[in-house]
């Protein structure tokens, strides 16, 4: 995450608010997901999903600088749009099942995707971004919340905030990632302007100080993912919300930071807090850590 400027309380405030609402929401669509039979991995307490994720991770990013270098971005774009499609369907269409038969869920849900799709490809805005950022972080995370039980899910945030500022600070092939598919305008990132005239359609990404905020969606997922799991695996409501706790303490302390200017790995901050805001939890519900 990077941005500069001091006493920009609303745009840091609804950025925090975007987090939690995916964490949210991430949360109660855990159940529905599993009734569905909708899992990312078969044993969920197997610790080795959390190297399978970070192995995908690095391969992935591997891929998308690749495709920068060779100036293939159509190919992200492509992908990416594909992903946001498939996500929406997945997210849709256990809640749409509850309310209709199967073959109308599956239609509906299909249906609803590729037009959001679609409205996101032709019309990428800065709202119509973060409103399908909303959906499928917290489609994501909460599949990945009950498909990884406590230990893999405290284990990946840990090692993925190690990689992240290693990312950030010693590679910094994060920051060129990033730079590299901004303009692709594709909701692999929250933005919140800093004044009411913003659009991101007509942002150039040349300018040194930008007009709005920009937070990698992967900042939100992971400690949505704990949020997700805290609650599936452990059935209390108190180790999720002392997660949440947790995590807008990590982004208090990001921000902070952030506002001087300089970019910053999220993930360190916001995984962190994520897990003592868990641990602090579950001991105060009397129940095991992990």
């Amino acid at each position: 995450m990077t941005e500069r400027k001091e006493g920009m309380v609303g745009p840091i405030v609804f950025m925090g608010l975007l987090m939690v609402t995916v964490e949210v929401l991430a949360l109660f669509l855990g159940a529905p997901l599993d009734a569905a039979g909708i899992h990312a991995f078969e044993d969920p307490h197997a610790p080795e999903n959390s190297l399978y994720y970070l192995g995908f991770i690095l391969l992935f990013t591997l891929f998308i600088l690749i495709i920068i270098k060779l100036n293939a971005r159509w190919l992200i774009q492509l992908i990416i749009l594909g992903a946001v499609a498939s996500t929406i369907c997945y997210v849709l269409y256990p809640l749409l099942y509850r309310l209709t038969t199967f073959e109308m869920a599956v239609i509906a849900s299909i249906t609803i995707a590729l037009a959001m799709t679609i409205i996101l490809h032709l019309f990428p805005e800065w709202y119509v971004i973060d409103l399908v950022g909303i959906i499928v972080g917290a489609g994501a995370a909460a599949i990945f919340g009950i498909s990884l039980s406590i230990l893999p899910v405290i284990l990946l945030l840990l090692l993925l905030a190690v990689y992240d500022a290693i990312a950030v600070y010693r590679t910094k092939h994060m920051i060129t990632l990033a730079e590299g598919v901004m303009d692709l305008r594709l909701p692999i990132l929250f933005i919140v302007p800093k004044r009411r005239d913003y659009s991101f359609r007509r942002e150039t990404f040349k300018k040194e100080e930008r007009d709005a905020f920009f937070m990698g969606l992967g900042d939100a997922v992971m400690p949505a993912i704990l949020v997700a799991s805290a609650y599936f695996f452990t059935g209390s409501l108190t180790p999720a919300v002392t997660t949440i706790i947790g995590s807008l303490a990590g982004f208090a302390a990001l921000m902070s930071l952030v506002l001087k200017g300089r970019p910053q790995a999220g993930l360190p901050f916001l995984n962190t807090g994520a897990v003592i805001g868990y641990v602090a939890g579950a001991l105060i519900a009397g129940i095991s850590v992990i």
